[in-house]
């Protein structure tokens, strides 16, 4: 509807003509869903869920729309689980300490709220000692073959002195 109401028609009078100039034209015949129930939305759908459901339809991961101080927290918490993955003891120091330098960074930064959640750092010795611990024991390694003895020369000449 582009059309302005006419002044001196009240407005419930203008609302009225316009719904039954779309009977006439056939709008309310037949819409789409008719017949079907309403979807159903309970106490626990509210605007965190439709915002979360409607991110995932458009392709977007719900973790990042999150503040930066909550993000920190949520990678913090799933740092034991990047480590696993790594080889070696130098690369899980390398994660935690990059992760650690990431979040004094945050905290030099004005907020923009003074609830903003504040991220902690991560203790690298934990996440060290929780990465050997699960890591598998190497293997002992199989002693090698017996190193021939020596057979002593015995030299034709000899010096005498």
């Amino acid at each position: 509807m582009t059309e302005r109401k006419p002044p001196g028609m009240s407005f419930r009078t203008w609302v009225d003509h316009q719904i039954s100039r779309g009977i006439e034209r056939g709008d309310f015949t037949a819409p789409e869903g008719t017949g079907q129930p309403l979807p159903q939305r309970s106490a626990a759908d509210d605007a965190y869920e439709w915002v979360v459901q409607k991110a995932r339809r458009e392709g977007i991961d719900p973790a990042d729309m999150l503040p930066p101080g909550l993000a920190l927290r949520r990678e913090r918490d799933g740092l034991p689980d990047r480590a696993a993955r790594l080889a070696s003891e130098a690369e899980v120091r390398a994660l935690a300490e990059d992760y650690n330098a990431r979040v004094e960074a945050f905290w030099r930064r004005p907020q923009e709220s003074r609830w903003s959640p504040v991220p902690g750092l991560a203790d690298v010795e934990a996440l060290v000692a929780g990465w050997r611990s699960a890591r598998p024991e190497p293997p002992p390694v199989p002693p090698g073959p017996p190193a021939p003895a020596r057979r002593r020369r015995f030299r034709l000449f000899s010096r005498r002195s």
